[in-house]
């Protein structure tokens, strides 16, 4: 089972890779890599969205892969935030994976332009990572 999942693990892993760069210098696009619950699992997630920005507010939607236990699932989220200028973005979004669809808060702080740490709490989902670009 693990071996099945072992090449579509890497070719997310390189797909984040390949577009990390370009989330530098490509507005509204970005990745972003979490470790939190999910699905009643702990794992990592890797991901990539495209943020729509008007006057402060943004609404993202993206998706990526969520590597539990040897197990690999696919995931997508919309989020809606508003960024305090050279401060926080708060907002909320939702999770859809498999049969799940899971409504959460979220907390992004700057760490250095273009990167954030990042929170995202709600009924059996959590997780914390960092994003890049955006």
């Amino acid at each position: 089972m693990i071996k099945s999942r072992l090449p579509l693990a890497a070719l997310a892993i390189a797909a984040l890779s390949a577009i990390a760069p370009a989330t530098a210098y490509a507005e509204g696009l970005g990745g972003e890599i979490n470790y939190g619950r999910a699905d009643g699992h702990w794992g990592t997630e890797i991901g990539a969205g495209y943020a729509l920005d008007m006057a402060g507010f943004s609404l993202t939607p993206g998706g990526g892969v969520y590597l539990r236990d040897g197990d690999t699932k696919l995931y997508g989220r919309v989020e809606a935030a508003y960024h305090i200028p050279l401060s926080a973005t708060i907002g909320a979004g939702v999770r859809f994976s498999g049969d799940n669809t899971r409504p959460y808060a979220t907390l992004a702080m700057p760490i250095i332009p273009k990167l954030r740490a990042k929170a995202n709490v709600g009924p059996k989902y959590y997780a914390v990572g960092l994003t890049l670009g955006y």
